[in-house]
C-alpha cells in the first residue's frame, strides 16, 4: 500500500509555523537530509579522513541517483554548485566561432539562463532571441528563432516567472532536427514532474537543489549526454578531472572521459549527503505521485482564488509547479505584506504573486490562502 503523502509532513518542522508555498525560491529541506549531514559532520569529527573511500562511495550513489531521476547514465552526470555554475560551464566549455547564435528568451528567462551566454559577445558569439509575448518558450517561437548560424537553444523548462512550463519534447525534437544543441535551466522541474533528459533529446541540463528537490544551496547536478561530452572542453581542472585522480605520485594529466571531468577538486561532501537524502525521498515518493498531488493543490487554489475574482495564471496545461495571481485591485505589494504577516511563504515575481507548493502541502492550506486572500482589506 503507498504511503500517504500527509505523512511526510512530519519531516518538514517548518509546516508547524508556516504555510510554506515558496519552493520556486527556496524549499525547507527535510528532517533526513539535515540528518545526513549530521552524520557526515559526526564521522569526520570523530574519526577524521578515516571513512573518505566510504564518502567517494557514497557520493557514487548519489550520482546514480540524479542519472535515475534524468533517465540519465551516472557518467552522464556531474556535481555543480548551482544552476548557474552547469550553464557557465557549458557556455565557456564549447568550442564557439565568431557569428554563432545562441537563441534564448532573454525577456522572460532567470539571470541564469541569460548571462552566461550574453558573456560570449567577446567571442564574437550572437544571442538571438526568442520572442515569449504570452509567458513562455514555445515550439513555433523557437523555430522562428532559428537561423543557419543558430549553434544552440537554451530554455528553461519552467519559466520562473510565470510559472508556464515549456514542451521540452517538441523543443528538442526541434533541435535534433536542425542540427542544434539543447540546453535546458530545469531548477523550476526536477523534482516537481518528470524530467527525461533521453526523450526530450536534450544535450544539457542544469539544476540546484534547493528548490523542488529539497536539497540545500551550494549543490546541484549538471547532465552532458554522452554524444556531447567530447565537445565540452572544461573551463576548470584539477585533480580529481584526470584518470588516475588518486595516485597523488605521479603527474598523469588525462580528463576522464565522463561528466567527472568537470569536478575539479575535492568534494562538497555536507551538500552532497544532504542532496542524497533528497533525491532518496523524492524517488521513494515517486515524481508521476509528486506532480499529480502539486497539480491536485493547484487546481484547488485556482478554483477558489478565481472565485474571489484573482487573474490566475498559468492555465492547468501550461504548470508544473508554479501559480501567479492578481488579487482584485491589484495591491500586489500590500497583499504580499499581509501574506508574510500571516506566516504565508511566497515570492512576488514581476508584479504578481507567486505561489509553489509540494507534495507534502495539504488542500486545506489551499483553503487558508484562499480565505487569507478573501480577508485582506487591501
Amino acid at each position: 500500500m503507498t504511503r500517504p503523502l500527509e505523512s511526510y509532513r512530519a519531516l518538514f518542522p517548518v509546516l508547524q509555523e508556516q504555510l510554506y508555498f515558496n519552493h520556486a525560491g527556496v524549499a525547507p529541506t527535510s528532517l533526513r537530509a539535515a540528518e545526513a549531514v549530521r552524520g557526515w559532520m559526526e564521522d569526520l569529527v570523530h574519526h577524521g579522513i578515516q571513512h573518505e573511500r566510504g564518502w567517494e562511495a557514497h557520493c557514487e550513489r548519489i550520482r546514480a541517483l540524479a542519472a535515475r531521476l534524468l533517465n540519465a547514465e551516472p557518467g552522464e552526470m556531474a556535481f555543480v554548485r548551482n544552476t548557474s555554475h552547469g550553464l557557465g560551464l557549458v557556455a565557456e566549455g564549447l568550442d564557439w566561432k565568431p557569428g554563432d547564435e545562441v537563441a534564448v528568451a532573454t525577456s522572460l528567462e532567470y539571470p541564469s539562463n541569460v548571462y552566461p551566454w550574453q558573456h560570449l559577445a567577446d567571442r564574437g558569439v550572437v544571442v538571438r532571441e526568442i520572442e515569449a509575448p504570452s509567458g513562455g518558450v514555445t515550439v513555433e517561437a523557437v523555430a522562428r528563432a532559428l537561423t543557419p548560424r543558430t549553434k544552440l537553444v537554451a530554455v528553461s523548462s519552467v519559466q520562473f516567472a510565470t510559472g508556464v512550463r515549456t514542451d521540452l519534447e517538441a523543443v528538442g525534437a526541434l533541435c535534433e532536427k536542425a542540427g542544434v544543441l539543447f540546453c535546458v535551466d530545469a531548477i523550476q522541474s526536477v523534482g516537481c514532474v518528470p524530467v527525461d533528459v533521453k526523450k526530450c533529446r536534450i544535450h544539457f541540463l542544469s539544476a540546484d537543489s534547493h528548490k523542488w528537490m529539497l536539497g540545500i544551496s551550494g549543490i546541484g547536478v549538471l547532465y552532458v549526454a554522452k554524444e556531447v561530452l567530447p565537445r565540452v572542453r572544461p573551463v576548470l581542472v584539477g585533480w580529481r578531472s584526470t584518470t588516475d585522480a588518486w595516485n597523488f605520485n605521479r603527474t598523469h594529466f588525462e580528463l576522464r572521459p565522463d561528466a567527472g571531468k568537470f569536478e575539479e577538486g575535492s568534494a562538497a561532501y555536507p551538500g552532497l549527503y544532504a542532496l542524497g537524502a533528497a533525491l532518496e525521498l523524492l524517488q521513494e515518493v515517486g515524481v508521476e505521485n509528486i506532480e499529480a498531488r502539486i497539480q491536485e493543490l493547484l487546481a484547488r487554489l485556482e478554483k477558489g482564488l478565481v472565485e474571489l475574482g484573482c487573474e490566475v495564471g498559468p492555465t492547468p496545461g501550461l504548470r508544473a509547479g508554479i501559480l501567479t495571481f492578481l488579487p482584485p485591485g491589484a495591491n500586489v505589494r500590500a497583499l504580499s505584506a499581509y501574506l508574510s504577516e500571516h506566516h504565508v511563504s511566497h515570492s512576488v515575481r514581476r508584479g504578481r504573486i507567486r505561489l509553489s507548493p509540494h507534495f507534502y502541502n495539504l488542500p486545506s492550506e489551499m483553503d487558508r490562502l484562499v480565505e487569507l486572500v478573501r480577508g485582506f482589506g487591501g
